[in-house]
């Protein structure tokens, strides 16, 4: 009898740990996998799509090869992406980008983005890089045709910091 018992408190023991083991909730549905385009486009505007970047702090500015931090020291860019409209709006960015406009991925991939707008930066290939806060945007802005002042042209190397 005792045997029996024994049997039965560890089958019921077995049981027991068995379904108490079981999830018994509703399995929620696994997150969809994010597209290349849904990563890179994160990277430029954040998780809340609105991201602002800025010079001040930590950034920098090379043009040529030089430093010219000082000349973009109150830069900022701010890049947004709700559904498909992609617009960047910019502040003390020169002669070289305008205040405002849309923004779209260029080339190959999703590693170079493009600015519209009529100022130098506008219409050129931006490769852009970075991690942890950082966004480091390399572009080339080529000297006009007939032009006598070649001031804005050259390779330009933005390391900017998330606000």
């Amino acid at each position: 009898m005792k045997a029996m018992n024994l049997f039965q408190t560890i089958i019921f023991s077995f049981f027991l740990f068995l379904f108490s083991s079981c999830g018994g909730g509703e399995e929620s549905e696994p997150e969809p996998k994010k597209t290349q385009e849904e990563i890179a486009t994160e990277k430029l505007t954040g998780e809340s799509s609105s991201t602002t970047w800025v010079v001040t702090g930590d950034g920098s500015v090379t043009h040529k090869g030089s430093n010219v931090t000082s000349e973009y020291a109150d830069f900022s860019l701010t890049l947004s992406a709700i559904s498909s409209n992609r617009t960047y709006t910019t502040t003390n960015g020169g002669y070289l980008f305008d205040e405002s406009g849309s923004w779209s991925f260029s080339g190959d991939g999703y590693g170079k983005i493009m600015l519209t707008g009529g100022s130098p930066a506008a219409g050129k290939e931006m490769s852009f890089s970075g991690a942890a806060g950082t966004l480091i945007l390399e572009f080339n802005v080529p000297a006009p045709e007939e032009a006598r002042v070649n001031a804005l042209a050259g390779d330009y190397r933005f390391e900017l910091k998330k606000e």
